[in-house]
């Protein structure tokens, strides 16, 4: 039992020294330790924040300021109807019904119906809105479309 304990060591090549450096010309990293010539980035904590530009005036801020955020815009998600061709005969369309399906995945303020592709089941929609075409697909093929209040 001693015997094994004794010849217990790291695997080959596990175990790495930590580099020495600034130990004199010996060492191959004495003198500058691997910072090169004199400068900023030879003294310690020397970097420069992203986009500094050695005290000159930033590009960043040298161009001027353009356009605003509207704080009162909706953000309204949109699918469209040849997407609801995923859900069966008589099946209600609501939002957690197309959250569960993987059609969308947030909602802000809203979902609306948008008439690109067919559809061929009878579906009824339950959704803050939807497009005239939209309407006339879903009603064709035989559903209806109950609009619910937006968020």
């Amino acid at each position: 039992m001693n015997d094994i304990l004794s010849r217990l060591a790291p695997p080959e090549g596990s175990r790495k020294k930590k580099k020495r450096v600034g130990r004199g010309p010996g060492s191959g990293w004495g003198k500058t330790a691997g910072k090169g010539m004199n400068g900023q980035k030879a003294r310690s904590g020397g970097s420069v924040a992203r986009g500094f530009e050695g005290g000159q005036m930033p590009l960043q801020r040298r161009m001027p300021k353009r356009g605003f955020t509207n704080i009162f815009k909706k953000e309204i998600v949109e699918i469209n109807v040849e997407l609801l061709e995923v859900f069966e005969n008589g099946e209600v369309v609501d939002v957690e019904a197309l959250g569960k399906k993987g059609l969308i995945s947030k909602v802000s303020d809203g979902v609306k119906v948008l008439g690109k592709g067919e559809l061929t089941k009878k579906l009824t929609v339950r959704l803050h809105n939807a497009s005239a075409g939209a309407l006339d697909k879903i009603q064709k093929a035989g559903g209806t479309f109950e609009q619910i209040g937006s968020k």
